[in-house]
């Protein structure tokens, strides 16, 4: 039989058929496994404990602060009757929009096949968690008894006391705890084969033992394979509606109300794309900081994947500033003196009648004029400004928040019920906490879990690996190309 060459079965085998040799230029796969697993597997970094020890006292002083309140009653924020939500879900409606980024990345992505998405996709996973984790902390409190918030769930009880399904509450609670539920399994189900790499590469009995227990035998078969895939599909499938109803529900909380500033059929989209918007910000606020602190990741987090969230940020920022000048325009027309009130001299300020107008300006810049700056690439490419444009966009959208709710509360219908809002000790170092708890839980993932799916890079290898060929022309700095 004449031997056949691998150049002349390339040569006449469909593109779409070839298969990737295992080798690449004299390096195997294994280069991937050694440079995210090492990250668990060596000693801990002095960085990480100085992080760790300065964001697990602000969470202790977060949960001190929760328990203090719960303790006290919500008297001790500086919430009063005309300000009834302030801080509070200012912090939740900020949260529960991070945590849209990881969705996003991993199943819309996922589904269109977005190769790029492999080396950022479990990191935005956790930190969907650990924000979703911080989002439940306030509705929790605002309840008043915390002890009593399970009546919100429809469970049969002997008070026969059910939950009233017209109220917003309600509808968060089932929106929110759906959207845990599915993406705890759809991160988990992505962990379990490369769970199952550290099990087999751990030294220690203990490891070995932990990490074989959440592995589920994993062994890598091929019907394994067909079954990981197909749940993996069907929870993608599951999580893709999820991105666009839950941040919908939570806009309920306000499109459904009579408020000035809240009544609007704009909120779900609004705020879908500004969740998006802030999401992407974060993902890339905690990731440019890890790249730089684990240099082995360079190969895997790339400039390319830098610049393509950058023009998502791009994109979905100019989608929130049409959103804020189609506000101002229906207030205008639509010829409502509460609308344009709220609008234009609440948030804007006219005749310096808005008491946060200064919030709504800080809304502005951070949200609409910053990112602007993406327009050009080099800016793009840059981690530095990246990173302090992500920066702005967080505080942006924190403001954006706070605008939407407290200035329509605080000057509303009647002037003679006009109240400032301002913050209590106990509701800022709540809000501190938060940050503290995120960051901990976030640290923790780092350094026990592999931060990159090993298992989904190492199908798109020949585009991640640095050394593979390059076109001429091609800059060989990491970038994928």
């Amino acid at each position: 039989m004449a031997n056949l060459s691998t150049d002349s079965v390339t040569l006449n085998t469909p593109p779409e058929m070839q298969r990737v040799p295992l080798v690449q230029n004299q390096r195997s796969l294994s280069w991937i496994t050694e440079k995210v697993s090492r990250i668990v597997e060596e000693p801990t970094p002095i960085w990480w404990w100085v992080a760790f020890l300065l964001a697990a006292p602000l969470a202790m002083v977060g949960l001190f602060c929760i328990g203090y309140q719960i303790s006290n009653g919500v008297g001790m924020w500086g919430e009063n009757k005309t300000v009834g939500w302030a801080w509070d879900i200012t912090n939740f409606v900020f949260w529960i929009g991070i945590g849209h980024a990881g969705t996003l990345i991993s199943a819309i992505l996922f589904l269109t096949r977005q190769k790029w998405r492999t080396s950022i996709n479990r990191a935005a996973e956790a930190m969907t968690l650990f924000a979703v984790v911080c989002a439940g902390i306030f509705p929790g409190i605002h309840v008043g008894r915390v002890w009593m918030a399970w009546f919100l769930a429809p469970v049969p009880n002997g008070n026969a006391i059910w939950p009233n399904f017209r109220s917003p509450l309600l509808w968060d609670v089932f929106a929110v705890s759906t959207y845990f539920t599915v993406s705890v399994l759809f991160w988990y189900t992505g962990l379990v084969p490369d769970l199952a790499t550290l099990r087999d590469r751990a030294k220690g009995k203990v490891a070995r033992f932990v990490y074989g227990v959440f592995a589920l035998g994993w062994r890598g078969s091929n019907r394994q394979w067909r079954h990981y895939e197909m749940a993996y599909l069907l929870l993608a499938g599951l999580s893709t509606p999820l991105v666009l109803s839950v941040h919908s529900v939570v806009s309920f909380d306000f499109a459904t109300s009579i408020m000035p500033g809240w009544h609007a059929t704009i909120f779900p989209p609004y705020f879908v794309a500004g969740a998006i918007f802030g999401g992407f910000a974060m993902v890339l606020t905690i990731m440019l900081p890890a790249r730089l602190l684990y240099p082995q990741l360079d190969d895997l987090i790339t400039r390319q994947h830098v610049d393509k969230m950058s023009k998502i940020i791009l994109l979905t920022g100019t989608i929130v500033g049409y959103a804020y000048l189609m506000e101002l325009f229906i207030a205008w027309y639509a010829g409502n003196k509460y609308e344009a009130f709220t609008f234009f001299r609440a948030r804007i300020g006219v005749d310096n009648s808005g008491w946060y107008a200064w919030s709504y300006y800080c809304m502005m810049f951070c949200n609409v004029i910053s990112p602007q700056l993406f327009w050009i690439k080099k800016l793009r490419t840059n981690y530095v400004a990246v990173f302090v444009v992500c920066m702005f966009v967080n505080v942006g959208m924190w403001f954006e928040r706070f605008v939407i709710i407290v200035t329509s509360l605080a000057q509303d219908f009647i002037p003679s019920s006009w109240r400032h809002y301002s913050p209590s000790v106990v509701e800022v170092w709540t809000f501190i906490g938060t940050f503290g708890i995120f960051l901990s839980l976030f640290l923790l993932f780092m350094r026990f879990l592999p931060m990159i799916a090993m298992s989904e890079v190492k199908i798109v290898t020949p585009e991640a690996d640095p050394h593979h060929h390059k076109p001429d022309g091609a800059h060989s700095n990491g970038d994928l190309h």
